[in-house]
C-alpha cells in the first residue's frame, strides 16, 4: 500500500496556523487575567484598608476604656488577710436586712383598638399636654409606624398639628385648630421643643 506524503509546504501551512491560533489565545487569556486582577486587587486593597482603619479605631477605643478602668479601680491589696480584717473592723455586721427597693418603670399608657376618627382625637389629646415625636405616639398607642406616620401627615396637612422640622425625629404640637376640634377653647401656651440653630 502506497501512502502519499504531502509537500512540506502543505504540512507547514496547516500546522503553523494551529500553533499561531493557540499562542494568540494563550496571550489573550494572560493579558485579560492580568488586567482583570489589577482592578480586582484595587477593590480588595480598598476594602482591606477600610477594615484596617476600623480595627485601628476599635483598638484605640479599647485601649482608652482599659486606661479608664485601670485609673478608676482602687489599688488591690497584696495581703488579702489583712485587707479582710480591715473590712470587718470598718463595717459592723448588720443583723437586720433592709428590703431592697425595686425601681418602678413608668410604662406608657396603652389605648384599646379604635376607629380612624377616634385615633385622630386620641393623638390630638396626647399632644395637648406636651409635644411628642411620632415614636412616642406609636409606643403609647401601640400602632404601627406606618399608621402613625400617615395619621401625623394627615393631621399636619389639615392644620391640626404643627411640626418642628429643626429636630429629627420631628416633634408635633397641637395648633388652635386642633384644640377647637377637641373642644378645648382655652389657649394655653403650647409646649414647643427647643429649637437649635
Amino acid at each position: 500500500m502506497l501512502v502519499e506524503i504531502p509537500d512540506p509546504n502543505v504540512i507547514l501551512g496547516v500546522i503553523l496556523p494551529i500553533f499561531v491560533g493557540l499562542f494568540s489565545l494563550f496571550a489573550y487569556l494572560k493579558i485579560r487575567q492580568i488586567s482583570g486582577s489589577n482592578a480586582q486587587n484595587k477593590a480588595e486593597m480598598e476594602r482591606l484598608e477600610f477594615y484596617e482603619r476600623q480595627l485601628i479605631d476599635m483598638k484605640i477605643r479599647l485601649d482608652a476604656i482599659n486606661i479608664e478602668s485601670i485609673s478608676n479601680t482602687p489599688d488591690i491589696p497584696r495581703n488579702f488577710a489583712s485587707f479582710e480584717q480591715k473590712i470587718q473592723e470598718s463595717v459592723p455586721m448588720a443583723t437586720s436586712r433592709e428590703p431592697k427597693s425595686v425601681p418602678t418603670t413608668s410604662q406608657p399608657r396603652r389605648t384599646p383598638n379604635m376607629g380612624f376618627d377616634n385615633t385622630l382625637e386620641v393623638v390630638l389629646g396626647l399632644i395637648t399636654d406636651k409635644s411628642m415625636t411620632s415614636r412616642d405616639i406609636q409606643v403609647t398607642l401601640g400602632k404601627s409606624r406606618e399608621h402613625i406616620s400617615r395619621t401625623m401627615k394627615k393631621l399636619f396637612e389639615d392644620g391640626f398639628v404643627e411640626r418642628n422640622m429643626r429636630t429629627k425625629p420631628y416633634r408635633y404640637s397641637i395648633t388652635q385648630k386642633g384644640r377647637e376640634r377637641l373642644g378645648l377653647n382655652q389657649t394655653p401656651a403650647p409646649e414647643i421643643a427647643p429649637q437649635t440653630a
